[in-house]
């Protein structure tokens, strides 16, 4: 499974997170920063990538338009990096389970 994390979390995640995640990447390294939440969607459906976001809005389009792509959403505060990526830590079984079995569309995390 890997991890497509938007631009509201580091990209420093990505390598961080990669003995877990690997195969993951940030919206920066696929020149897709800045870009509108709907194309990052449709990327991460075509590339097969989980986003991993702390925006609210990408609620909204599988919503509308369903999973894949599934969604870890991060439901921190401004926190430094490696407390994001503790949180993901603690929940990853959770996480690549409830993917696994694609039962869910959206996983909250704290």
């Amino acid at each position: 499974m890997k991890l497509l994390f938007d631009e509201h979390l580091s990209y420093k995640l990505v390598h961080r997170l990669s003995d877990i995640f690997p195969d993951s990447k940030h919206v920066r390294d696929l020149q897709l920063e800045n870009e509108d939440d709907l194309k990052i969607w449709e990327f991460a459906k075509t590339h097969n990538f989980v986003i991993a976001t702390k925006d609210a809005d990408f609620i909204d389009i599988i919503n509308l338009r369903g999973h894949p792509p599934y969604l870890v959403w991060i439901r921190t505060s401004n926190v430094k990096v490696k407390d994001i990526e503790k949180v993901i830590r603690d929940n990853a079984i959770r996480i690549l389970n409830s993917l696994e079995a694609q039962k869910v569309g959206i996983i909250q995390i704290k």
